[in-house]
């Protein structure tokens, strides 16, 4: 029999996207994509302290930068909604009563303090381990006369006591094997109604017809027991797929002291979504073994399960940093240019409208910068210049470039050469200044980097002709003529 593969991305949105999470959709996106199926999102939140509605769409905007669409979710809808957990309380609760129904969920009235002091036993030998089923042996009549007097409860799976030890046949990791008597009866819904993790996910896989759960292998410690689950609704368990951590360059999760971890903290540094979405799709993954460059297409056309690594992924800051230079100097010019324009807004510099005016002029600076980037935040510091009415002048640039009597001279010179240029284009104005500095017995090199300095502020800048064609004859002459 054919099943129409459908895999879940289902974070909690108790804060922003973690590369990590980020990797899980991705890889969930790709496998459905792959194999013709569908990627369900949805949101787990029932954490009611930290769980926001921005946090949320902080989610959605990360995923759709990265360019992952879903097929069913916040947004767009789709046949087995709602795809929150706190609207699918309904479903929790027909779910109990199927349970409650075929023998498989009992109640438990344990107080709190009972449940302490058989913890207490059980860690000086004396007891059970976990929960020792004392409520499970209720008559049921007994029990039912207990809840109909408002007495407090939970309930909790009965795991089979017949049942042999539970096997996971992980599709990364080979098979696991876990003791069934290591399975205590653990609560499935609260005493105020709620449900535990290991109910919901199960129950909200089970109704939205899920065949392959692939994620972080944080959670291979549960899959047991949601097994348990899947087999006392008596719906088929779908195929588990756990990935490896992602891990610092110091061997340790991966986690804030190593740098940015979130999706949005990586966007605001400058890193292209294509580049991070390449990157962490290389975390565990390979097409190859070898090609480290994979396009959105690639990814979503040959992805597959068998190509996961077991080992614990590293997160290298520099690779994804190369790796974003890769991207950007492969770039056409003209998308790179439109894709400088939201850093060139936001710090004040230009606007849409001047984009508007003046595309070809916006092309022409990808060229002056596109070889040395690699990151986007790098284009207003080598850019700016361009559009300030005037540059500061670095004191140490000044000290290095324009100290010499010989360069000063030179500057004044420059400006009536320059001045006079009647086609003003990058081929003019080189062969102006490279024959003025061979009529002033002036090193070209001594020259040239204290134009630089009195038009970009810096000793550093992009190729020099070309910026002065970029900036104009006006300005460029007035620039040297204030810096002398």
């Amino acid at each position: 029999m054919t099943v129409n593969v459908r895999v879940r991305f289902a974070p909690s949105p108790t804060g922003a996207l973690h590369v990590g999470g980020a990797r899980t959709a991705i890889y969930n996106w790709a496998f459905a994509r792959r194999t013709g199926g569908a990627f369900v999102l949805r949101i787990d939140d029932t954490d009611p302290e930290r769980s926001t509605a921005e946090n949320t769409q902080q989610i959605l905007r990360s995923l759709e930068w990265l360019g992952i669409d879903w097929d069913e979710g916040p947004e767009a809808g789709g046949p087995f909604g709602p795809y929150f957990q706190t609207q699918r309380s309904d479903s929790y609760a027909a779910a109990l009563e199927r349970m409650k129904a075929n023998g498989t969920a009992y109640p438990c009235f344990c107080t709190v303090a009972e449940l302490d002091a058989k913890r207490t036993e059980a860690a000086a030998g004396e007891g059970v381990r976990g929960y020792d089923r004392t409520c499970r042996r209720l008559d049921p009549a007994t029990a039912q006369a207990r809840i109909s007097a408002g007495e407090p409860h939970v309930w909790r799976l009965a795991v089979p006591e017949d049942r042999g030890d539970i096997l996971v046949d992980d599709a990364i990791r080979g098979e696991t094997v876990f003791p069934v008597s290591a399975m205590d009866d653990f609560v499935l819904v609260r005493t105020d109604g709620t449900p535990t993790y290991n109910f919901a996910t199960v129950v909200d896989d089970a109704e939205m017809e899920i065949t392959h759960v692939i994620r972080g292998d944080d959670h291979l410690s549960n899959t047991p027991r949601q097994i348990l689950v899947f087999e006392a609704l008596g719906h088929f368990v779908p195929v588990f797929a756990h990935l490896s951590m992602i891990w610092g360059a110091d061997g340790r999760k991966l986690s804030k002291r190593h740098g940015a971890t979130s999706v949005e903290a990586f966007h605001e540094e400058g890193i292209l979504p294509e580049a991070l979405l390449n990157y962490l799709a290389l975390l565990g993954w390979s097409l190859d073994g070898e090609t480290t460059i994979v396009s959105r297409e690639t990814l979503r056309s040959c992805f597959s399960l068998d190509r996961i690594s077991k080992n614990p992924a590293i997160f290298d800051f520099d690779k994804l940093e190369w790796m974003n230079g890769v991207y950007i100097r492969e770039m056409a010019p003209e998308l790179l240019a439109a894709r400088m324009l939201p850093w060139l807004e936001d710090a004040g510099l230009t606007s849409a409208e001047d984009f508007a005016k003046r595309p070809e002029w916006y092309r022409a600076l990808v060229p002056l910068v596109s070889e040395r980037m690699k990151r986007m935040t790098d284009v207003v510091p080598a850019l700016g210049f361009l559009f300030a009415d005037e540059v500061r002048l670095d004191p140490e640039a000044v000290e290095k470039a324009l100290s010499s009597d010989e360069a000063r001279n030179g500057l004044v010179a420059a400006a009536d050469a320059l001045a006079g240029v009647e086609s003003w284009d990058t081929e003019a104005i080189e062969s102006t200044l490279r024959a003025l500095a061979e009529s002033l017995a002036v090193k070209p090199k001594v020259l040239f980097q204290a134009i630089r300095v009195a038009v970009t502020g810096s000793t550093v800048s992009p190729p020099l002709f070309e910026s002065l064609a970029l900036l104009g004859r006006e300005a460029t002459v007035l620039r040297i003529r204030a810096a002398r």
